[in-house]
């Protein structure tokens, strides 16, 4: 079964796609992607707690410094987006928090 997907935007209008898995039943692979902590709103809507980016998933959100923060504020589940491009990770996650400035976010806002 394909897990559901939202697509995000950043503040240029590219959409990111990005899957959507329940907080605690998230266990991703070792690769490279960006992600979002995010919390659902009504069913099939959410609002993003938090935006990063990492060479290896399944390490960063292993133990993340911002998952207190990102639950504080409701955060659900997380989205995920493969990516291995470094610069371009870099740009979609600094293109996101741009747009939507997520709570948990204190850098590129």
């Amino acid at each position: 079964m394909t897990a559901p997907t939202i697509k995000w935007t950043g503040i240029s209008g590219q959409e990111y796609t990005y899957y959507i898995y329940p907080i605690d039943t998230f266990n991703p692979k070792s690769d490279g992607g960006n992600y979002v902590f995010g919390r659902e709103t009504k069913p099939g809507s959410h609002k993003p707690v938090y935006v990063g980016q990492t060479n290896d998933l399944k390490e960063r959100l292993g133990d993340h410094e911002k998952e207190a923060c990102a639950r504080r504020n409701g955060a659900t589940h997380i989205h995920a987006h493969l990516n291995g491009n470094k610069q371009s990770r870099l740009n979609e996650e600094k293109d996101i928090i741009r747009k939507w400035k997520p709570v948990c976010n204190d850098q590129l806002v």
